[in-house]
């Protein structure tokens, strides 16, 4: 069970997504923080696309690595950052549809050491396709300049 999220975690993601420069050039999105859990969305568009014509492996790993990061930072200390130690992705199946949706959730939030998982899902017209999954290590980062958040 996760620990409780200090008070303003919501506005701390929301601030820290937006100067994500990478999420940005991706046009990605954060469209939902809860305690413990982050939802971040990626329209489908030829600048993410690879040479087959579905979403590039990177990008989808990206916004994966995102909402999993930013879940387990709503679970942070105020003045804590997080980075990724580790993580693999599986993909499951093409990335494709209008959007791609990344939910993150922390499975075990520790002092110094989140396990957090995300999956990815295709939406088009509606219907969700499972595309990858994600499980990772994050590490909480105090006590340094230019870190928290």
């Amino acid at each position: 069970m996760p620990r409780a999220p200090e008070p303003g975690f919501e506005d701390r993601v929301r601030e820290s997504f937006a100067r994500q420069r990478l999420m940005e050039t991706l046009g990605a999105r954060l469209v939902r923080v809860a305690a413990g859990e982050v939802d971040v969305e990626l329209d489908v568009r030829d600048e993410v696309g690879q040479q087959h014509g579905f979403v590039h492996a990177g990008a989808v790993a990206s916004i994966l690595d995102s909402a999993a990061g930013f879940a387990a930072y709503t679970l942070m200390p105020a003045d804590a950052g997080v980075l990724s130690v580790e993580f693999k992705v599986n993909l499951l199946a093409p990335a494709r549809g209008e959007v791609i949706v990344a939910r993150g959730r922390v499975v075990r939030a520790g002092r110094t050491i989140s396990v957090v998982t995300a999956d990815a899902f295709g939406v088009e017209g509606g219907r969700e396709t499972h595309v990858a999954t994600f499980t990772g290590t994050m590490m909480t980062i105090q006590g340094r300049p230019g870190v928290a958040g």
